[in-house]
């Protein structure tokens, strides 16, 4: 890892999803924080949003009364923003900003036109969830602003980096009030590729045919591509996760990326070497009772195979569909004297809450227990009859019944330790797996696949998710070579995949004891490989492409 500490006064990083766990950029910014505590020690600042209150506060959020105290002591920020100064609680404990931007919704038409004036932004089309977006990474904007004025860093080596399109407005602004900053963008997802694959339209084979600004308006995405593609294009250095979706900007963002900078992970998060294997007996302890009280068998932790798979709640894109069809293959694959095998799917949908009568199946001895009406689901869905997944299971047939080798499991929830069932969080279920099947079509880094094999269990992933690429150029394909087995996926292999999937799992589980210690291992030594101490090396070279970028524009010199 490069020391290059020096090179930056003032860091800043906003995204919707500081001390806010809804998704993989949470794990991207949670776990590379620590590295950048090393390299800038409370010279980073993430800024995120404050939709928290006293009946339900972040748990991520650590308040502090002395950090910035000065800069708080007199702070009377425009339009009514204001702040929570605290820390994030994760490796590192980087400095948190939580801005409250509630009253700027007001105003959003007079910046609406502003940005319409000075970049061509088109939020005539706005719906859903844009308007909130923007409102968040303005006030973040206004708090960039206000610090950097504070601290009197003009001609300073200052950086305010920016993720996803729901940041692109706070960019926006920041350039134009603060042209001094030099500013960084990055796009963990084109709004209009995941829009494209969303609506079941083939990306990869017709991508060279797409324009960008021609789908978001046919897929009535004009507000949230306009606003991506501004904020790429006006960044003074613009970076992407992957070179597969780098080849998606350059295509549909009209601008290839200037630096790729791929998801790393923090070794931190896995529990050492003296506490691993008691750590996975305690998952595998709770993933047995919750499978037991939920069909009324009699699953034993020495001689059951678990495997699942988990993330965003994207039939499609994530291979959701794919992953049920090769659990189907699978089951033709197994017999009486195979190893029973349980497949949850840990994918948060829209629930009402945990199942009561498998609570209280919970409570109950193992002779007492019986198989629940629905021994499929965990949590009660709103909506049942129009969840993709769910329907998918109940096409399938999996009914989890005796003589049945193949039972699945559908977990709707997020699991943060209080779901009402597991009550443990995800990675500490995580750790207790087998395997993991990440088989996704539209997944620009694939942060599943590389936690899974961070806690030595094998994974399958994909050829068209960012990980899979970088696994087979950088450090070899398969379960003996890498602990990862990547799949090649295309626009027309659906059915293929879903039999190479069922495959590779019946192999895994066919290995002996020996040969599954030598797989897990090989999954560990390739999360090595992509630790943060390797990947904040493209970080760095991306904030040294801002910097350059900035110095050349404003054509002032960077003082030391």
């Amino acid at each position: 890892m490069t020391d290059k500490k020096e090179t930056i006064d003032l860091l800043f990083e906003t995204s919707w999803e500081v001390c806010n766990k809804i998704g993989g950029i949470y794990a991207v910014l949670s776990t590379k924080a620590k590295t950048l505590q090393k390299l800038y020690k409370d010279k980073t600042i993430f800024i995120g949003p404050d939709v928290w209150s006293e009946e339900n506060p972040s748990p991520f959020f650590i308040p502090s009364d002395t950090i910035l105290k000065a800069w708080r002591k007199n702070l009377n920020l425009p339009h009514g923003v204001t702040v929570r100064v605290g820390r994030w609680d994760v490796p590192g404990s980087p400095i948190a900003i939580l801005v409250k931007f509630d009253t700027l919704y007001i105003c959003k038409d007079e910046l609406y036109s502003k940005m319409w004036e000075l970049f061509g932004v088109d939020s005539l089309h706005a719906y859903g969830d844009y308007d909130e977006a923007c409102a968040f990474s303005h006030a973040a904007a206004i708090v960039i602003e206000s610090l950097y004025n504070f601290k009197k860093l003009q001609g300073k080596r200052v950086i305010a980096h920016f993720d996803e399109w729901t940041t692109g407005m706070g960019l926006l602004i920041t350039k134009w009030k603060l042209p001094e900053v030099a500013t960084i963008f990055t796009t963990h997802a084109t709004s209009i590729g995941r829009s494209i694959c969303g609506n079941n339209k083939p990306l990869y084979d017709y991508l060279r045919g797409y324009r960008g600004d021609q789908m978001a308006e046919e897929l009535n995405m004009q507000s949230k591509h306009s606003l991506e593609k501004a904020a790429a294009h006006q960044a003074d250095c613009f970076t992407t996760v992957s070179e597969v979706t780098a080849t998606e900007c350059e295509q549909l963002l009209e601008l290839r990326p200037h630096v790729v900078t791929p998801n790393g992970f923090e070794a931190g998060f896995v529990p050492a070497k003296a506490k691993y294997e008691q750590a996975r007996q305690d998952a595998r302890k709770k993933l047995v009772k919750v499978a037991n009280a939920l069909t009324g068998k009699h699953f034993k932790s020495a001689n059951t195979f678990f495997v699942a798979t988990s993330g965003r709640c994207e039939y499609r894109n994530k291979g959701l569909d794919v992953y049920l069809d090769s659990l189907d293959r699978l089951r033709q694959l197994r017999s009486d004297n195979s190893p029973e095998v349980v497949a949850f799917i840990m994918v948060p949908s829209w629930i009402s809450g945990a199942r009561g009568d498998l609570q209280d199946a919970l409570k109950k001895k193992q002779s007492e227990l019986a198989p629940l009406w629905n021994p499929n689901l965990t949590h009660n869905l709103v909506e049942p009859d129009h969840e993709a997944v769910y329907c998918h299971l109940r096409h399938l047939q999996f009914n989890n019944t005796d003589g049945v080798h193949v039972n699945v499991i559908y977990v709707p929830s997020y699991l943060t330790g209080s779901d009402g069932i597991f009550n443990m969080p995800y990675y500490d279920l995580l750790i207790g797996m087998d395997a993991t099947v990440f088989p996704s079509y539209y997944e620009p880094w694939g942060y599943t696949p590389l936690e899974s094999v961070a806690f030595g269990v094998p994974t399958i992933t994909t050829s068209l998710a960012g990980f899979g690429q970088w696994v087979k150029a950088d450090v070899g394909n398969g379960f003996e070579q890498s602990g990862v087995e990547v799949i090649n996926r295309t626009d027309s292999n659906y059915h293929q995949v879903a039999g190479e999937i069922a495959t590779r799992l019946n192999c895994l589980i066919n290995m002996t004891a020996t040969e599954k210690a030598e797989v897990n291992h090989k999954a560990m030594s390739t999360a090595e490989k992509a630790s943060w101490q390797y990947f904040i090396n493209y970080y760095l070279e991306a904030f040294d492409v801002a910097l350059r970028n900035e110095a050349r524009r404003t054509g002032h010199t960077l003082k030391a």
